[in-house]
């Protein structure tokens, strides 16, 4: 008897399967472009548009060519902007004179090397020196607030140079 109740099983699994609608899929369109220059989004700004939400606001598409220049990395202890930085700066700079209703915080990080007031003391005069760089570019005092982290967020896990340089810096993060 129970080979039958096997069989009437198989028998039904086999007939429902063979009654399944095949699944309708619609030919793939491209994802449209996200920025007139044609370059990909990152941290999530171009997504909503490839979903087919609502394409990206001219200012969604100028914040998101700024992703990949948003941090600033200093020498050891110091606060000096490094000359080939100063770009970063001017980059955002422009992008917050254009968009005066934009926010923007600057957080100062350090290396863990250093007492943990002295690193959130230069932590503070990294970010300051962006900020006071940023006003001389025309930004409104406004629109940026300054916040130091010393060494309680690096980057980069590590004890050697190559973890140290990465966590010191400056990050711009804009308030969404």
């Amino acid at each position: 008897m129970k080979f039958s109740h096997v069989l009437a099983v198989a028998f039904l699994a086999v007939g429902l399967a063979a009654c399944t609608k095949p699944k309708q899929t619609k030919p793939s369109e491209p994802p449209p472009a996200t920025a007139a220059t044609g370059e990909a989004s990152t941290s999530g700004v171009g997504e909503a548009a490839t979903a087919g939400t609502k394409p990206l606001t001219p200012q969604q598409q100028a914040l998101a060519a700024l992703r990949t220049r948003n941090i600033v990395y200093f020498d050891y202890n110091s606060s000096e902007i490094p000359q080939e930085y100063l770009a970063v700066v001017s980059a955002n700079a422009a992008y917050l004179v254009k968009y005066p209703t934009a926010r923007l915080r600057l957080e100062g990080n350090t290396d863990e090397r250093g007492s943990r007031e002295y690193n959130i003391g230069l932590g503070e005069r990294r970010a300051q020196t962006v900020r006071r760089a940023m006003l001389a570019k025309g930004v409104a005092d406004g629109q940026m607030t300054t916040v130091s982290y010393g060494e309680e967020r690096p980057a980069v896990p590590g004890h050697d140079e190559a973890a140290y340089a990465q966590n010191r810096r400056v990050e711009f993060v804009y308030a969404q």
